[in-house]
């Protein structure tokens, strides 16, 4: 699991949320009253956020009783986070918490259902995401997507060599950049050398270098699974991964094609989790 989030990342959360105090709790009188927090799944749901919640009740002056590690999947109606506190810590850190909750866990939910999608038709499959997260969000989205069984594809531009057109344009074209792999290969001994195809006649092309993946982009499952195999016929060492429009609707059918890898962005998009939380006094 990628590790938690910094704790001044945690504080940056809650004093942008009670940068002079919680108004209300101050003018109800009930601050100090003791009370505990109860955190539950109404759907199906692979928690994700889980460890960065509970750090935020505690900073907030909680004291955590019972909690769930990210990755478990749980079905409605389990509590799988309780803490006690003051009425005004508990309050101070319930919305920040139940933020991280939700969306995290709704990232992690979605992942989870694609591996599983995938899975089923081919098992030794990677899903992989993509860097489209909402800027500022990268490592909430990265540990939700572990949570639910996936990996990033890149985690920026310094530790992958995945080369598109936009790169390829500036020396000539595809031809002129696949002369260049030999040498590219001898510079980058410990890194994997990815080459996106937008068309099958350009991965094609590609598998007859020493690339270690090709990436094909947008191509419809059917004409991939063709691709597929004809590219195993001329290079059975290089790795195949499909991506463009990969979706939980028809994720199971790209992993059919036979491709190795599957990218993808979808899971970044949707709802987040329904996730219950419930204040009651002791």
């Amino acid at each position: 699991m990628v590790n938690c989030l910094a704790d001044s990342e945690i504080e940056r959360f809650l004093e942008e949320d009670i940068p002079y105090g919680d108004l209300t709790t101050h003018l109800l009188g009930i601050g100090q009253q003791q009370g505990e927090i109860r955190f539950s799944t109404r759907h199906h749901t692979t928690l994700c956020c889980t460890e960065e919640a509970a750090r935020v009740l505690t900073k907030s002056g909680c004291k955590i009783t019972w909690q769930t590690a990210s990755g478990t999947r749980l079905p409605p109606g389990e509590t799988f986070l309780l803490a006690t506190g003051p009425a005004q810590a508990l309050h101070a850190g319930w919305k920040v918490a139940v933020n991280l909750l939700e969306y995290g866990s709704g990232i992690a939910t979605r992942t989870a259902r694609i591996v599983t999608a995938a899975r089923e038709v081919n098992p030794c499959i990677a899903v992989l995401t993509t860097r489209k997260t909402f800027p500022g969000t990268k490592k909430l989205a990265i540990k939700a997507i572990c949570a639910g069984g996936a990996l990033p594809h890149r985690l920026g531009l310094s530790e992958t060599v995945l080369v598109f057109k936009q790169h390829t344009v500036f020396l000539g074209g595809l031809e002129p950049f696949l002369q260049q792999i030999a040498a590219l290969k001898r510079q980058a001994l410990e890194t994997k050398i990815i080459v996106e195809a937008d068309t099958p006649e350009e991965a094609k092309r590609i598998a007859l270098t020493g690339v270690d993946v090709i990436q094909v982009d947008k191509l419809a499952p059917a004409r991939l699974k063709e691709l597929v195999g004809e590219i195993r016929q001329v290079n059975p060492g290089v790795k195949l991964s499909a991506a463009g429009g990969i979706n939980e609707q028809n994720a199971a059918e790209y992993a059919a094609s036979g491709v190795d890898i599957l990218v993808l962005s979808s899971v970044y998009f949707g709802k987040p989790a329904d996730i219950g939380a419930v204040i009651v006094p002791v």
